[in-house]
């Protein structure tokens, strides 16, 4: 069977490793690559390089950053009462595009899933339980995706936060059921912030 050059198949294999990227999709995108100048190919190598050693997690919320705080807890001007717990950096850029919320966050960098092996040692729930701690915020909004794990980790997140004097709270009914919450549009996140409710077991 013909195979392309080594080099070219090597890339269509690194870049079939990209989530949502399959065969054809990596072909496309290695022709592009080169059929492109050599300028455009070392800015997209340099960029990938630069993320991978500038950016870090934040050291109050672990969203992605390239300082020691992210521009959102160094912003004064934010509500620090309310705290809202996502699942990825994604679900918060997802928010603040709605712009409805103008708290801090808390971001989990996952949600449990048993059967994947990810457990709460595994995201950064302690982490969120200390951060009540110590700052006594006023309210919690658990906006983790509406799926079977998502729910999970909000459920168990609420429990380990009874013993606090802090309203729990989740985003309301209107996100899609089994959805992620950065596929949603701004409409309707912007009205699942404004209708969320007490958190219920």
């Amino acid at each position: 069977m013909l195979r392309y050059a080594g080099p070219l198949e090597r890339l269509i294999q690194e870049l079939q490793k990209l989530p949502s990227i399959g065969p054809k999709s990596a072909q496309r995108l290695a022709f592009h690559l080169l059929r492109g100048g050599e300028e455009e190919a070392r800015a997209l190598a340099d960029a990938i390089l630069r993320v991978k050693s500038d950016i870090r997690a934040c050291a109050r919320c672990f969203n992605f950053s390239d300082e020691e705080l992210c521009g959102i807890c160094g912003d004064a001007r934010r509500e620090q009462g309310t705290i809202c717990v996502v699942e990825d950096p994604s679900d918060l850029m997802a928010l603040e595009r709605a712009g409805e919320y103008h708290g801090v966050y808390h971001v989990l960098q996952g949600r449990l899933s048993p059967l994947d092996g990810i457990t709460e040692d595994d995201i950064r729930i302690a982490e969120l339980v200390k951060r009540v701690e110590t700052e006594r915020p006023k309210e919690v909004i658990l906006a983790t995706s509406p799926t079977v794990e998502g729910d999970a980790t909000a459920s168990y997140i609420a429990t380990l936060l009874e013993p606090y004097e802090v309203e729990v709270t989740v985003l309301a009914i209107g996100l899609p059921v089994g959805g992620d919450l950065d596929y949603a549009d701004q409409v309707t996140i912007a009205r699942a912030l404004q209708g969320r409710t007490k958190w219920r077991r």
